[in-house]
């Protein structure tokens, strides 16, 4: 036999089994509380823990936060990074991995734990699944868009050659920990950013939800979801738990059956569609929850437009997108040329099929793949009669010439 023609294979087949927990905790910062140092799996600290923090969050919470990991004296040491959405980069993601070298984290027994908001957790999330090729973190989201969105996903990415998060890794930390307590120092247009993510988990699956925001929402963003006080008669806490527990549960239940994405046909891929590439070219302008709520009524003016819901649907959709302080639309949505462009960098993302998911009732959806340009037009003049000072047609009822 020609030793040319002689081959061997093998096939490795294996099993990565995978589970991660979400903690919601009140007073994660009283050092009494032992959230904060539990280690992912068991075990004992081992070393000089990195805690990476952003910058608001070192402004409003650094003292308490060292004074926290003072009192339970554990040997920390800190970094502190920008939470923009610009800064989500690889320049970012390599100074948290020389911080990691420096301190000397073990492979398992000291997790970085990561404070604030999406920005700063996808950077070190990225890190983390880089370093000694995957290290344990610990995250702790302190923006509503981060506890409800970023809080349950498995992914962190970065975003590179003018692409929304083209760069990352699947790579769920052990443990997420929640604490409604932080929103109280969120700005009010950082609310309305989460509300964003919020919105779009009501608009998919969660009438109840889509009703909470309806009547509560705009109260709840002027009580930065915080319980009343003593003896006042405002919002009960619970209206807040049961908004921030059925996003966070309606996320979970629509990821865990295709953590890895291998089934590119996602319901909570709605309001992503269109968005990415608004999001990116109108940079800083726009925030990801505002840019995803304007995504959600375009998609749902094609629904309109399709009869897949109907006209008082439609104008319900966008009267609580106002009433949660989300414009339902930007000049960039009425750029046919961008949004196409966009629609096709999806359509790549998604190996080659549009995959839309579009709304068949407030709560449900289907899926489209043959959505074309005429009625990305009609949706593009559509956001046209939305735009906030488009005074000319402020009086005409949406979609009037569907």
């Amino acid at each position: 036999m020609n030793d040319a023609l002689r081959q061997q294979s093998w096939k490795i087949r294996t099993e990565l089994p995978v589970e991660y927990e979400i903690v919601e905790s009140h007073g994660l910062l009283d050092p009494g509380n032992p959230e904060l140092l539990t280690i992912p799996g068991g075990g004992r600290v081992g070393g000089t823990r990195l805690v990476i923090l952003d910058h608001s969050v070192d402004a409003l919470y650094g003292e308490k936060i060292r004074d926290y990991f003072s009192e339970n004296e554990v040997a920390v040491e800190y970094l502190t990074l920008p939470g923009s959405e610009e800064n989500k980069s690889i320049e970012r993601v390599l100074e948290v991995v020389n911080k990691l070298n420096e301190v000397g984290t073990n492979r398992l027994s000291s997790p970085p734990v990561v404070i604030g908001g999406g920005v700063v957790a996808d950077v070190v999330g990225l890190a983390a699944s880089l370093y000694r090729r995957g290290i344990p973190f610990v995250r702790v989201p302190t923006t509503l868009l981060g506890q409800v969105d970023v809080s349950v996903a498995a992914k962190s990415g970065i975003n590179y050659g003018g692409y929304r998060n083209r760069l990352g890794a699947y790579t769920p930390p052990p443990r997420t920990l929640i604490d409604r307590r932080f929103l109280a120092t969120v700005p009010d247009r950082q609310l309305r950013n989460g509300m964003g993510e919020i919105f779009k988990m009501a608009l998919i699956k969660d009438l109840r939800l889509f009703e909470l925001l309806e009547e509560y929402g705009a109260e709840l963003i002027e009580t930065r979801f915080q319980d009343p006080e003593p003896g006042s008669t405002g919002l009960p806490g619970a209206v807040a738990d049961e908004v921030i527990g059925r996003a966070i549960a309606g996320m979970a239940e629509e990821l865990q059956p295709n953590l890895w994405e291998k089934d590119l046909q996602r319901s909570v891929d709605y309001g992503h569609s269109f968005s990415p590439l608004v999001e990116m070219r109108a940079l800083p302008e726009l925030l990801h929850g505002e840019a995803v709520a304007m995504d959600c009524v375009f998609s749902a003016l094609i629904a309109a437009d399709r009869g897949l819901i109907d006209a008082a649907e439609l104008e319900r959709i966008v009267a609580v997108a106002r009433r949660l302080g989300l414009e339902p639309s930007h000049p960039l949505f009425c750029d046919v040329a961008l949004v196409l462009e966009g629609l096709a960098d999806t359509v790549l993302h998604r190996d080659g099929r549009q995959n839309l998911p579009m709304l068949t009732g407030i709560g449900q959806v289907c899926f489209l793949n043959d959505v074309t340009e005429n009625e990305i037009e009609r949706a593009c003049r559509g956001m046209g009669r939305l735009l906030p000072l488009d005074a000319a047609h402020a009086e005409r009822p949406v979609g009037a010439d569907r």
